[in-house]
């Protein structure tokens, strides 16, 4: 009996841990309470609890003042340490977009080969969101690579984009109010944002990549214009 107990306990552990990894609760903010855990996992509160003091001997959630348990970061202190470096030295940025330019079309790729109704439709609403007037750009791009993470249907690369988070917001404000801050390239971001997503919505993962790469590429030319000084 305790066996069994404790499998399941490991098991509830693993399903809040992928709720936390995969992005759906924020670092810092409070899990669900025991009753409503068990509600959403199908197991009983003695199984939760034994499964959140797992999770708090990890070092992933702590206890909170007065009830409840909070998200810990471990991460916390990498992605303001990443996002100065890309603010100090724009150098940097390259770096960063040769990274983008192949973990990107691989996710892309993923979404396209994991695509849901959902998913898609998440994607097509940030493009609507992007066409409106006075819309923050840099904001509403974060939101589509967040989206395009999330139908990615990767808990790891959704968590490690959930780390860079506040770097990437960084690197696409520099972008969009900087780099290539005109109507007409704000035209040609929603046309191959839209190539992306209409090919993820076709379930063509190799036209999805395609389409990432020849955004990113796009993009990473007027680093290298804005660096030759034309």
């Amino acid at each position: 009996m305790s066996e069994r107990r404790e499998s399941v306990a490991e098991r509830v552990a693993a399903d809040i841990l992928k709720l936390i990894v995969g992005g759906d609760i924020e670092p810092g903010s409070n899990l669900p309470a025991e009753r409503k855990l068990a509600t959403m996992l199908g197991v009983s509160r003695v199984s939760v609890r034994a499964a959140l003091q797992t999770l708090k001997a990890q070092g992933f959630i702590d206890a909170v003042q007065g009830g409840g348990t909070r998200i810990v970061s471990r991460a916390s202190g990498a992605d303001p340490a990443l996002a100065e470096l890309v603010r100090l030295d724009r150098s940097n940025m390259l770096d960063l977009m040769e990274l983008r330019c192949e973990i990107e079309v691989w996710a892309a790729r993923r979404a396209a080969q994991s695509m849901t109704p959902e998913t898609v439709c998440l994607l097509r609403e940030t493009l609507v969101e992007m066409t409106k007037p006075g819309a923050d750009k840099a904001a509403q791009d974060v939101a589509f690579h967040m989206a395009l993470a999330k139908a990615s249907d990767s808990v790891v690369y959704r968590h490690l984009l959930g780390v860079v988070r506040g770097t990437l917001a960084e690197m696409l404000t520099y972008h969009r109010t900087e780099l290539f801050a005109s109507a007409e390239d704000d035209a040609t971001v929603l046309a191959h944002h839209t190539e992306i997503v209409e090919s993820i919505a076709a379930k063509d993962p190799e036209g999805a990549a395609a389409a990432m790469r020849r955004h990113l590429n796009w993009a990473r030319d007027h680093y290298s214009n804005a660096n030759s000084g034309s």
